[in-house]
């Protein structure tokens, strides 16, 4: 009778948080995602990438990565170049299996050179 009790009150738990919408875990209380960045679902990811602007967003460590003069750099705000940029109408691609502190690495081998497969996920926006 205690175990169906237990069971009873973990599926409710269960039901419950998958109802609610997304549900975040960071290391990092206090830094929650983006407000242009929406989870369908509990992914493990680290990097989001907007091809159109050849941007990165780091959600680990809450900053934009982006290419200036061949030089990967890393700023919480983006330069005013990019000020008309709207995230919420933007594509997007999700970084899966990459955690790794230099995006170079990635950006080179599955950005630049299309013959390789990678493990993303592309996300359009409805305008």
């Amino acid at each position: 009778m205690k175990n169906k009790k237990i069971f009873t009150l973990l599926l409710a738990v269960t039901i419950t948080l998958m109802s609610c919408g997304p549900v975040v875990f960071s290391s990092r209380l206090n830094n929650p995602p983006p407000y242009w960045f929406y989870l369908n679902r509990f992914e493990m990811v680290r990097y989001v990438y907007f091809p159109e602007y050849s941007i990165y967003f780091d959600l680990t460590m809450n900053n934009y990565l982006y290419l200036n003069n061949n030089v990967w750099v890393r700023v919480k705000a983006l330069p005013p170049r990019y000020k008309n940029i709207d995230f919420n109408r933007s594509r997007y691609v999700r970084v899966k299996n990459y955690r790794s502190d230099t995006i170079r690495d990635y950006h080179n081998k599955n950005v630049r050179s299309n013959t390789s497969k990678r493990a993303t996920t592309t996300v359009k926006r409805r305008n």
